[in-house]
């Protein structure tokens, strides 16, 4: 679903902070596969996630998408295939427009404005059963503007958007660690709630060792812009925050 052939990436180039991200980076992701992202600031996380968007351009190398390279596309183009739900619960959403009004957005994402966009009866009771299964009482509030939300239910709100057309490739940028763990943990249910339901290839990235191991069906490492462990199955399902941790020290102790 998802591969990047020596994608390379450096910021700052040929400056005194000159600074290599990735170099002829490979990387495949297979259709629904859930892989979830850990590793140290700098590692190469989030500029992944941006490359992969599109909010950055690589230097070199290609991105494919289902098979068709994305190199070049703007953005805004990408978004067509690409859901993105980021950290901060204020992005993704327009605060001052009403729930029902962002899920419309939403759902005509990519297409063209026109007489269409009209949102009728039929919309208003979709969108009430979509908010409903979140189960966070928004389903009777759709007239509330979003701005008014707490950030707990904006993120699941913001969630909901990303996946309405089915992306081919979600990306969760921490989007739970700006949340009290309460708030977050039913955030995350709700998110593995969606992704099994649609089949969704998914890129997680968190910083939790925990939630890293019990969800996705792959764990990944960077580190300096490389793989540094790569697992799923059993190998996945045996490991502990205690492993992952020695992993992290044995490639400080490298450095």
């Amino acid at each position: 679903m998802l591969r990047l052939q020596k994608v390379s990436k450096i910021f700052n180039k040929n400056t005194v902070n000159e600074k290599v991200i990735f170099d002829k980076f490979d990387f495949t992701i297979e259709e629904g596969e859930f892989v979830v992202i850990i590793g140290s600031n700098g590692s190469g996380k989030s500029t992944l996630m941006n490359l992969i968007s599109g909010k950055t351009a690589a230097d070199s190398g290609k991105i494919l998408i289902d098979g068709v390279d994305v190199s070049n596309q703007l953005e805004h183009v990408r978004a067509k295939q690409v859901g993105r739900v980021f950290q901060d619960p204020l992005m993704g959403t327009a605060s001052n427009m009403r729930i029902y009004e962002n899920l419309a957005m939403a759902s005509r994402k990519g297409q063209k404005i026109g007489l269409k966009w009209c949102i009728s009866k039929k919309d208003i009771d979709r969108y009430r059963d979509m908010v409903k299964s979140l189960g966070l009482g928004l389903e009777n509030h759709l007239n509330t503007k979003v701005g008014l939300l707490s950030g707990g239910q904006r993120q699941a709100l913001t969630l909901l958007m990303a996946t309405m057309q089915k992306p081919r490739i979600l990306l969760l940028d921490e989007h739970t660690s700006a949340l009290d763990p309460k708030t977050a943990g039913i955030v995350l249910d709700h998110t593995e709630k969606i992704i099994k339901e649609n089949n969704l290839t998914t890129l997680m990235i968190t910083h939790n060792m925990n939630d890293a191991i019990r969800l996705g069906t792959r764990l990944v490492m960077l580190s300096g812009g490389k793989v540094i462990f790569d697992a799923k199955g059993e190998e996945k399902k045996n490991l502990t925050p205690e492993i992952l941790l020695r992993k992290f020290s044995e490639v400080e102790h490298c450095i």
